[in-house]
C-alpha cells in the first residue's frame, strides 16, 4: 500500500462527502486507502460514508474523542508508506495527490509535505507559521507583529512575509493537508493527545524538526480549503480551546525558570485576547438578533391591516 488518507470528521457531513467525492472522481495512480474517523457526529456523517462510499474504511466513534486522538486511531489503522492527514473540509483538485506522492518518491529526504491552501475563490490562505515561543506569542497578542509585519524579530510567529508562491523548508504548516512518511511517524511518534483540537500539529512538527525531519511546503500541490467547518459550529468555545492549546504547548516546550516571566506575560495577554474575542462575538450575535427582531417588527407595522 502506497498511500493512506486519514480524515477525522465531526458534524461536517456535506464537506466530508465532497472531499471523498473529489478523491474518487480523480484518484491517485498509486494504490491507496481512505480511513474516515467519525467522532460521534449527529448529522448523518457516518451513515453517509457507509451508504455512499463502501470502499472507505469507517471508524465510527460513539463520542467526540478529539482531533488528535482521532488521527491517532486512523494512523494506527493505516497501512500506507505515506500517511496523508486530511481535513474533511478540503476538496482535492485533479493531479494534486499524484504530485504529492511523486515528490515523496523522488525526494526521500523529505519527511513531511504540506500543500498550498486556497479559498474556494482562489485566494491563498496563510497556512505557514514559525514555532510559537513566549516571546513571539507576546509580540503577537500585544500587536507588535501587526505594527511591524516585516520584522523577523517581532512577527516571527505568523510570518506575514512568507512567500506562498515559493517552495520552502518550513517549521509548522497548517495540519490541513500533511503527507507524512511512515518512517518519520515511527521515529517521531503519534500526535500528543494532550492537545485534543489545536496545536497538536504544531507540537508534532516541532518534535519532527527536532528529530531532523525536513518539512517542505510545495505550492505545486494546491488544494481547496473551506476552513473551520467543525470549529465554526462552536466558535466561542474554540477561542478558549485554541488559547489553552497554545499555553499547553509553551509549558511543554519552554519549561524552566528563565522563561517564566515572559511566559506569564504571554499567558495573561493570551487569555485577555481570548476573552475579548469571545465578548466581541457575543456582542455581535446580540446585535444581529436585535436587528433581526427590529426588522420583523418594522415589517409587521408596514403590513396592511
Amino acid at each position: 500500500m502506497k498511500l493512506s488518507i486519514v480524515v477525522v470528521n465531526w458534524n461536517t457531513r456535506e464537506f466530508l462527502l465532497a472531499a471523498l467525492e473529489s478523491i474518487r472522481r480523480k484518484p491517485p495512480d498509486a494504490e491507496y486507502e481512505i480511513i474516515v474517523v467519525d467522532n460521534g457526529s449527529t448529522d448523518g456523517s457516518a451513515e453517509g460514508v457507509s451508504q455512499q462510499y463502501s470502499d472507505v474504511r469507517l471508524i465510527a466513534n460513539k463520542e467526540n474523542i478529539g482531533y488528535a486522538r482521532g488521527n491517532n486511531q486512523g494512523i494506527k489503522a493505516s497501512r500506507g508508506e505515506y500517511v496523508l492527514l486530511l481535513n474533511p473540509d478540503v476538496v482535492i483538485p485533479e493531479g494534486a495527490l499524484n504530485r504529492a506522492v511523486n515528490i515523496m518518491e523522488a525526494e526521500p529526504e523529505v519527511g513531511v509535505l504540506a500543500a498550498r491552501l486556497v479559498h474556494p475563490d482562489g485566494r491563498v490562505q496563510q497556512s505557514v507559521r514559525g514555532f510559537p515561543s513566549p516571546w513571539s506569542v507576546f509580540c503577537d497578542v500585544m500587536g507588535l507583529s501587526r505594527l511591524f509585519p516585516r520584522s523577523r524579530l517581532l512577527a516571527s510567529y505568523r510570518m506575514p512575509w512568507f512567500d506562498y508562491g515559493r517552495r520552502s523548508d518550513v517549521e509548522q504548516p497548517m495540519g490541513t493537508f500533511l503527507m507524512i512518511r511512515r518512517s518519520v511517524l515511527e521515529t517521531v511518534g503519534l500526535l500528543d493527545e494532550r492537545f485534543p483540537i489545536f496545536f497538536n500539529d504544531v507540537d508534532w512538527c516541532y518534535r519532527a524538526r527536532r528529530a531532523g525531519c525536513r518539512i517542505v511546503y510545495d505550492p505545486s500541490v494546491t488544494v481547496i480549503h473551506y476552513g473551520g467547518a467543525s470549529t465554526r459550529l462552536v466558535a466561542p468555545a474554540m477561542a478558549w480551546e485554541s488559547r489553552r492549546g497554545l499555553l499547553t504547548y509553551l509549558a511543554k516546550h519552554y519549561p524552566g525558570w528563565r522563561h517564566r516571566p515572559l511566559l506569564w506575560l504571554a499567558s495573561t495577554a493570551s487569555w485577555v485576547y481570548a476573552a475579548a474575542l469571545s465578548l466581541r462575538r457575543r456582542y455581535s450575535a446580540i446585535c444581529s438578533q436585535t436587528q433581526a427582531r427590529q426588522h420583523r417588527c418594522n415589517a409587521s407595522e408596514r403590513r396592511p391591516q
